[in-house]
């Protein structure tokens, strides 16, 4: 297939995991650019990985004209200010989660891309997991009901990650945003937008240096009615459970996903129509093939993407679907700040 999509790629992080593009005969994409604050490191990738551009300026990246598409991979803070000069230079965007770390910015975002028409995707991990689209398939299939209730959590012991990533105490890194996002849209991807969120967090104090609360639970009121709540916790010692997990609950059956990097993890499902009940479980291969663990939810988010920009159609997490989860959790920090009050969730956009 001819190489006719060029990718740009802010962050060579993460990010790393999208160079697996140039050797897929499958894709359109390509990647023909870098950018990373550390010049020195990449320029070596570039050349390791022949990739001729590579700089530490943003913008030079974007500006490029064989680059059709900017993928953003640097540090949290720094997504919306990467993301709207992007769409500003009529670039179609990919990001990592999460969107941006504040209602304003992904509000901009969804006027950015309703005026440019340009597609948006938020690489937001969950949905693309092995277990997790199991269970929405279930859900659509209408295998477990109606929705009752949902659970969904995160739980990350970081003591080892923050020596190798030193902005997020620098910054710092708002947990909330870059951690509670993943349970939160995978609720969002089964209940839709919200109506209201009481929240409590904590410090911890596992990682001494770190000002922020790093600990919190929500509980989601969402605009059908249904509820659903969230455990996110980073500040943690390690725990004994899946790093990632997501507990739906319907008329007609129950299903539970579990995630975590590298590891094998397992599916438990119960049915009601199934007279003595029994619990079926599978193991699931763990979602691998990249630096992070996550690098077959990246191929196929990358997937959609590219169907997106061949056919026209809407990507799986667009701004608008990304919105409904930073409304969440902007409306999660009002309520922790207001000592644990309900907050109504902004839902006009």
């Amino acid at each position: 297939m001819k190489k006719d999509i060029g990718i740009g790629v802010i962050g060579v992080g993460m990010g790393l995991d999208l160079l697996y593009l140039n050797d897929d005969p499958s894709s359109r994409f390509q990647v023909r650019a870098l950018c990373a604050a550390h010049l020195d490191k990449v320029n070596r990738i570039g050349k390791e990985c022949g990739i001729s551009f590579t700089t530490d300026d943003y913008r030079a990246l974007i500006e490029r004209k064989d680059v059709q598409v900017v993928v953003v991979f640097s540090p949290d803070h720094l997504h919306a200010q990467h993301v709207k000069q992007a769409l500003n230079a009529g670039k179609h965007v990919v990001v990592t989660k999460p969107m941006v770390t504040s209602l304003e910015d992904a509000l901009e975002i969804v006027d950015l891309t309703d005026k440019t028409g340009l597609k948006f995707l938020v690489g937001e991990t969950c949905r693309f997991y092995t277990s997790f689209i199991a269970i929405k398939k279930m859900y659509d299939d209408g295998d477990l009901g109606d929705l009752i209730f949902g659970e969904a959590h995160y739980v990350h012991d970081l003591r080892e990650i923050i020596p190798l990533t030193p902005w997020r105490i620098e910054v710092p890194q708002d947990f909330m945003y870059g951690g509670c996002c993943h349970p939160v849209d995978s609720l969002v991807w089964f209940f839709g937008e919200a109506e209201e969120v009481q929240a409590y967090g904590v410090k911890s104090g596992v990682n001494p240096t770190y000002p922020l609360e790093d600990t919190y639970l929500l509980n989601i009121k969402f605009a059908s009615g249904k509820l659903a709540r969230v455990l996110g916790a980073y500040g943690i010692v390690e725990p004994p459970m899946p790093m990632m997990g997501l507990n739906i609950y319907g008329t007609k059956g129950s299903a539970i996903a579990d995630f975590h990097d590298f590891k094998p993890t397992q599916m438990r499902v119960v049915l009601d129509k199934l007279d003595t009940k029994p619990v079926f479980k599978t193991d699931v291969p763990p979602d691998l093939k990249g630096a992070y663990g996550q690098g077959d939810a990246v191929r196929r988010y990358m997937a959609n993407f590219e169907e997106c920009l061949t056919n026209g159609a809407s990507s799986a997490i667009d701004a608008r679907e990304g919105t409904k989860t930073i409304a969440i959790l902007s409306a999660a920090w009002e309520s922790i700040r207001s000592g644990g009050k309900p907050v109504k969730v902004h839902r006009d956009f």
